[in-house]
């Protein structure tokens, strides 16, 4: 089962979930730093004021990922960083990803560079955050200052990682920072990342180097219906909708999809204002690959009122509900599906003709250190399990080129604060101690041979 030659055997981080150093090199606030310090909001009050450290001991860390033999990395760039007002750029916050990429090309690991996993500055959100245009606009700059220190080493650059989030759990169901709940603020919210990553793509090509790419990264889940009639397929429509095709569609040049905005019109119509001319060809920014972010997918159910409420806060869902994840199911309560990962590749190359590269995969289970090991087995397995399903979509002649697992280290999870653990690298939170988990060595030993290998000796099942 080996992977195309050229295939980027990489893991991913994210800013705020591991680099710490809040204070440090002139760096702002951002919302998370906001919402994080509010009561209630994180659980067990967690921070990332240190999460893993990464300001201070990226060497060591990508050392540990060049050391597995994992030929990339995907990490992102800390808006509040570089620009701590959101506007005003900032030499020393610059000089930091400008030691991070040389040390990563001196370990011979490709840098792919997000440059917005959710940091808003604080400053940005002051003044009216996704929700006032402008913010994408300032993005724009945002981009085109980091480009251009360090487009002369980076060449894969994804502008937007999962809008969805951003918007949809940011300023609907308020579970992310900033917290806000107003779902028609969510979708003006949605529409604005999207228009940034627009306009970012756009300022990026002006800027771009022979071997430049350009991307973006979306989230999906499928939606699965359990049943089979039309109602079914109606609640699957639904969710498939909000979730999925209202961010691909108008990247791939197809505008909002018109049964969507259908289902979202009873919010207000701040969204459709929002739309204006021009906007949705910004969107449409030409790209050079997708980043599929993939985790599981989703169970639904009709409801007899197709205008009752929806337990699942999205906008626009109604007259359906989310039925609970099927086992086997990983530390978050996400079902483990591999096969829905090959159908969704299968389907995004379909949608899309373009290259596919999976952004994020992983799962977060229980783990213990055991004289000095990490032996977990479960996701070994996952692993297994879902580079078998990407590698079936290669078989189907998907073009994917690459895969990153989530995340290089455990780290600071969002809402979760530090309680799930995906990381390749086990973190002692109190220590910072690093240990490389057996997952960590079993991809490692994946990227090498640039095929899926059996796992050593009682970690996990044969079945490769």
């Amino acid at each position: 089962m080996t992977f195309p030659k050229g295939f980027l055997w990489g893991a991913a981080t994210a800013s705020y979930q591991v680099e710490g150093g809040v204070t440090e090199g002139g760096r702002g606030p951002s919302i998370w730093d906001t919402f994080a310090a509010a009561d209630g909001k994180v659980l067990g009050g967690a921070t990332g004021a240190v999460a893993c450290d990464h300001y201070h001991r990226y060497p060591e860390d990508i050392g540990l990922l060049a050391d597995l033999g994992l030929n990339a990395y995907r990490f992102s760039v800390a808006w509040p960083r570089v620009m701590p007002d959101g506007r005003t750029t900032s030499a020393a916050g610059l000089a930091f990803y400008d030691r991070l990429v040389d040390e990563l090309l001196s370990r011979d690991v490709v840098p792919v560079l997000t440059l917005y996993h959710w940091d808003l500055p604080q400053a940005l959100e002051d003044a009216g955050g996704w929700p006032e245009r402008d913010t994408a606009s300032r993005f724009a700059d945002y981009a085109a200052v980091v480009h251009a220190a360090l487009g002369d080493r980076v060449n894969q650059w994804t502008t937007v990682n999962e809008p969805f989030c951003a918007a949809f759990l940011g300023y609907g169901s308020g579970v992310h920072a900033p917290g806000v709940q107003d779902y028609d603020t969510a979708l003006v919210a949605a529409h604005h990342l999207l228009l940034g990553h627009g306009l970012a793509a756009r300022a990026l090509a002006g800027q771009a180097r022979p071997g430049h790419e350009f991307s973006l990264a979306l989230n999906f889940a499928p939606a699965i219906p359990d049943g089979s009639s039309p109602a079914h397929a109606e609640a699957a429509r639904k969710f498939d909708g909000i979730h999925n095709r209202f961010f691909l569609d108008p990247v791939l040049g197809r505008g909002y999809p018109e049964d969507v905005l259908a289902d979202v019109e009873h919010h207000g119509g701040r969204f459709a204002a929002a739309v204006r001319d021009g906007d949705t060809d910004v969107i449409a920014a030409p790209i050079d690959w997708l980043g599929v972010n993939y985790y599981a997918p989703a169970r639904v159910t009709p409801l007899a009122d197709p205008l009752s409420a929806s337990n699942c806060p999205l906008p626009g869902l109604r007259g359906m509900d989310v039925l609970p994840a099927e086992g086997p199911l990983t530390a978050f309560g996400w079902e483990q599906s591999p096969s829905t990962l090959t159908s969704l590749l299968d389907w995004l190359s379909s949608q899309s003709g373009l290259p596919l590269v999976v952004a994020e995969n992983g799962a977060s289970f229980v783990d213990h250190v055991v004289d000095g090991r990490v032996f977990d087995a479960a996701r070994v397995n996952y692993f297994m399990d879902h580079l078998g399903a990407v590698h079936d979509a290669i078989r189907d002649g998907v073009d994917v080129r690459g895969y990153f697992a989530w995340s290089l280290l455990d780290n600071f999870e969002w809402a979760m604060g530090y309680t799930q653990r995906f990381g390749l690298v086990h973190v002692d939170f109190e220590t910072q101690r690093r240990t490389v988990k057996e997952s960590g060595r079993f991809l490692g030993r994946v990227a090498k041979a640039n095929a899926l290998v059996t796992p050593a000796e009682g970690v996990g099942d044969a079945r490769a």
